[in-house]
């Protein structure tokens, strides 16, 4: 059964690590006969969320009309939302954290966006795979809160310098990732 995908990354390097394991997933998902509509928040206006609470009185996702409310539509419509990015600090890259953030709007805004399934591909320097935890551990509670499915996650780390994943099996896991959804 052919599924609407939703990519959202977070890496501001196009020819980075994440960017790889991404377009190894994309790729799979469009073989198996996925529509895929990614979004890169790096190159996209994307502002915090306010807390407001007047999420959709404008018609709109967010009243702070910014890039977000070309993301929140296609969510809405998706089966499942992947997100991709690399570790920064232990933690969410701002590029994506907004989006993540704003997503509280859809709640708020009463939308029912519940059973859609998740997934997560991320990498860092770090030979560690706990220092991902600072990513993983948001975004699957997130998924919970918000009553996604996590379908799979893509956890690669060692890699640094743009190419590196090429010397690892992250774009293999990520393309296999393409199959549970």
């Amino acid at each position: 059964m052919s599924k609407k995908i939703v990519v959202i990354t977070g890496s501001p390097r196009k020819n980075g690590n994440s960017f790889a394991m991404t377009e190894a997933f994309i790729q799979a998902a469009k073989a198996k006969g996925h529509s895929v509509v990614r979004f890169d928040t790096s190159f996209m206006n994307i502002g915090f969320c306010h807390a407001c609470e007047t999420c959709y009185t404008t018609g709109k996702a967010c009243s702070f009309d910014d890039d977000f409310n070309v993301i929140a539509p296609a969510v809405l419509e998706a089966d499942a939302v992947v997100f991709t990015m690399p570790v920064y600090w232990y933690s969410l890259p701002a590029q994506i954290k907004g989006v993540i953030d704003k997503l509280f709007a859809l709640v708020v805004g009463g939308k029912d966006i519940a059973g859609k399934e998740c997934a997560l591909i991320t990498c860092c320097e770090e030979e560690d795979v706990s220092v991902m935890d600072g990513v993983r551990i948001p975004i699957e509670r997130s998924a919970a809160l918000i009553k996604w499915k996590m379908v799979g996650e893509v956890l690669v780390p060692g890699v640094l310098a743009a190419g590196a994943v090429e010397k690892t099996d992250g774009c293999a896991q990520a393309a296999a990732l393409a199959e549970k959804i």
